[in-house]
Formats: structure tokens, sequence, C-alpha cells
């Protein structure tokens, strides 16, 4: 019987992606050393980012697939990290839902036309994301082809239902979250209409990467921490869990992260995911104590720490490493993204430097 030298190869690449560090960690099997990747591991930082955006606004760079399949390999090519992950950003499903989104220099992101009222939640639509977010799925199916010769799994993202409704009602972003909240609080219908919404536009969006072909999904619920227990456990939770819910239907390993959310971390973990990652507010082994077994940890490096000397950044990565103990199921990350003009060398060396290191 012959067979297809392509599907063969294929085949191989798939089961060696299956076995990588990233992936059996996310399952809590041992690993012959800590995987690591980093959150915004592509980005302005990087001289080669830097260059593309010289060329091209963010947005056009996310809605080119070429281009955002480049700037996802950039990190791989100067790293040894354990996985790519889209570049993308959090916001274009809010577009998809007929929000005007931009990106101004100095500012952040823009939401020109934000969610106020009753009648603002009736006109948002829910789109298939193969039509309102084609782009990333077709950068994701690019950046396989890539991450496939080198035997690493791809993680695609998406942001938390509480976290878009935070931008699509601010506006932007928030020191306080005061308009978000007031909403909340105030218009409990109205929340709920839009909760529900974000929540099917985040799974969908989620499973459809996965088809597409990520092998992990990341739910960035960066603005959670900014909920009482309270809020969070009767506004946001049953939504973040039907997000992730329809998203598990990929059979994908998934990582729920947030940051400031030492506070609600059992609630976190209890609204789903394979792997709950933490910010450096708590220490890892601590988090870990709290969260029990049942679920593998991400990070947790403050990334204030990529700019300290050498021996400082190693001292701090040390101790987060020896918080893990070895046990299966850590991941090193950051408790954050990277930050623009982090040392490109501290990076390389933090890399190496959690693969190297056994804890004894």
């Amino acid at each position: 019987m012959s067979v297809d030298p392509l599907n063969f190869v294929q085949a191989q690449s798939n089961s060696i992606v299956e076995n990588s560090r990233l992936l059996k960690a996310c399952r809590r099997e041992k690993t012959d050393t800590t995987p690591v990747w980093l959150m915004r591991q592509a980005g302005r930082y990087m001289p080669e980012y830097r260059q593309l955006r010289e060329k091209y606004s963010i947005l056009e760079i996310i809605k080119t697939p070429e281009l955002a399949c480049e700037v996802t390999m950039q990190p791989i090519n100067a790293f040894d990290l354990d996985a790519g992950i889209i570049f993308a950003d959090i916001l274009p499903p809010l577009e998809g839902m007929g929000l005007q989104l931009d990106f101004v220099k100095g500012e952040g992101p823009i939401i020109y036309n934000p969610v106020r009222t009753a009648d603002d939640v009736a006109q948002l639509y829910v789109t298939p994301p193969e039509e309102s977010l084609w782009f990333t799925l077709e950068a994701i199916k690019l950046a396989r082809v890539e991450l496939d010769q080198r035997g690493l799994p791809l993680i695609g993202f998406s942001g938390a239902p509480y976290t878009l409704a935070a931008y699509a009602v601010e506006g932007g972003g928030s020191a306080n979250h005061l308009t978000v909240k007031s909403l909340m609080m105030s218009d409990p219908q109205t929340w709920h209409a839009l909760m529900e919404k974000l929540s099917e536009v985040v799974g969908q969006y989620l499973l459809a990467q996965a088809k597409a072909g990520a092998q992990v999904l990341q739910l960035f619920d960066s603005w959670v921490g900014q909920l009482a227990p309270e809020d969070y456990r009767q506004n946001v939770m049953s939504y973040t869990r039907h997000a992730i819910e329809i998203a598990r239907e990929s059979g994908v390993p998934i990582i729920h992260f947030g940051t400031d959310t030492s506070g609600i971390l059992e609630l976190l973990r209890d609204a789903g995911g394979d792997v709950i990652g933490i910010d450096w507010r708590i220490d890892l082994d601590t988090a870990w104590a709290r969260l029990g077994d049942g679920v593998a940890v991400q990070g947790n490096l403050d990334p204030i720490a990529l700019f300290a000397p050498w021996p400082e950044l190693q001292k701090r990565a040390q101790n987060i490493l020896d918080q893990a103990g070895g046990r299966a199921g850590h991941i090193f990350n950051l408790g954050h993204g990277i930050l623009p003009n982090t040392p490109v060398d501290n990076v390389k060396r933090l890399v190496d430097f959690v693969h190297e290191y056994q804890v004894v």
C-alpha cells in the first residue's frame, strides 16, 4: 500500500507537537525541562517588529495574514521558545460586532461608538468568526506550516467576555472601570444581554481558531481583577464558563489567564480551563496550593524584572522555578505581557535559563 509522503510528514509533525513540552505541561505530564513562552513575545521590543510598524499600522499587520504570520515567527526565530502565539489583538472581535475600532498613537485602543444602552446592545451582531475574523484564521494556517517544521505548537487566543465588555462600554482603556461597572450594577438586564452576546462571540472565535490549527487556546481576562468576587460570581463567571465550554468542543487545552486575580483564583478555576495563568501579585506555590492538583499553572514573573540586571532577573526566575518545584504542569511565563523597550538580550537569557535550570 502506498503512503502519501505529505500526509506522512504531517502525521509525524502532529505527533511531535502533541508530545511537545507545552502540550505535555498543559496535560500535567512530566517534561524534560520547564516549558516557556512569553505573553506579547512578538511586539514592540523587537527591532524586526518595529521595522514592520514603520510601514504598516497594527491593524494592517493583524488583517494581513502573511504579515501576522511573519510577526508570529519573529520571536521563534530569535529565542528558544516552546510555542508560538498568533499575532493578533483581543479587540478585533468587537469590530465584527459593529463597533468602530482604532489604535491611536499615545492613547491606545479607541472605540468610537461605545456600548452604553439597551439599544446599543440590541444592535450588536453575533457574526461567524469565519466572516468577521477570517484574517486571523488564515494567519493561523500559515503559522502552523512554519511551526510544524519545528515541532512547536501554536497558541490561539481571545479576550474574555468581561474584558471585551470593559473596552466596549468604556470606549477604550480605563483606570477604574467606572462606566462598565456602573452599567453592570444599574442595568442588569442590559448587562446580561451584552454578556450573552460576548460569550457567544468569544467561544465561537476560540473554537474557530482551533479548527484553523491552533493547538492551545488562551482566554485573556486582563481586566477581571477590577471586580469584587461577588460581582464576578453573579455577573461574569457564567459567561466565561459558556465561552470556555464552546471552545472545549475543539478538544485542545485551554489556558485561562487574568491579572490581579488573587481574590478570585478559585472562581477563575471553577469557570474553566486546563491551565490557570497567574500574575506576580501572588507567590506561585501559594496560588497552586489554592488551585489544587486538578489544573496546571502558568506564570508568573513580573514583566518589569526583564529590565533588571541579569543577576537579579536570574534570581527572580529561579525563585519561581523553585516554587514550582519541578512539578508536572508548570509553564513558565510572565504575569502579563512583555513591555516596550524590554532588553532583547534579557529575554534570550531568561528563556535559556528556564530550560537549563534543574530544581534540586
